[in-house]
């Protein structure tokens, strides 16, 4: 249903392989501060990241949950990974970046894309994510590659960096136009 390849002014975000794990384990798995909001602890061995990635390869043959690695082209390195998971006619994305990489627009280049990706398929009307409220770098993300602000959903997301309770995050969409 959605490429296995998409190509941007500097990026290449493709299906994970499983050479990435060892990539991903040195560039962010186990980095504390790019795993802080997220919902997953940072990894301890590289083996954490080889489950990871398989499990992102064996995601696409269930034809609703599209992993990409993304891939700086120009040094041709993974810098980090984005997911489309399509649920009917809404899908829900989300992204990770190296923490060595933050501040070059790379996250919002990848959302970009996927969002003119998957609105290439009629079935999907709208693309939605969350961001931890106090995540400000995440939420500038979402708002340049388009998305919209709706408002904030209580208790919603685990960040088990931060707390043992589900946090309060704020909800992004964009609809087709």
């Amino acid at each position: 249903m959605f490429p296995h390849d998409i190509a941007t002014d500097r990026l290449l975000l493709r299906v994970p392989v499983p050479e990435d794990a060892q990539r991903i384990f040195g560039s962010y798995t186990q980095d504390p501060k790019v795993a802080r909001y997220l919902t997953w602890r940072p990894a301890k061995t590289l083996a954490d990241s080889e489950r990871h990635i398989h499990d992102r390869i064996l995601a696409w043959r269930s034809g609703n949950i599209c992993a990409w690695s993304v891939v700086e082209t120009e040094r041709g390195i993974v810098i980090g990974m984005i997911e489309l998971r399509i649920k009917g006619e809404a899908a829900d994305v989300g992204y990770v970046i190296a923490r060595a990489e933050w501040g070059k627009g790379y996250a919002t280049e990848a959302l970009k894309a996927v969002i003119e990706d998957g609105f290439v398929h009629p079935e999907i009307a709208r693309l939605v994510a969350v961001c931890d409220v106090e995540n400000a770098a995440s939420a500038r993300v979402m708002e340049k590659a388009g998305m919209v602000q709706e408002g904030i959903l209580p208790r919603h997301m685990l960040a088990p960096n931060i707390s043992d309770e589900p946090r309060d995050v704020f909800s992004y969409s964009i609809t087709r136009s």
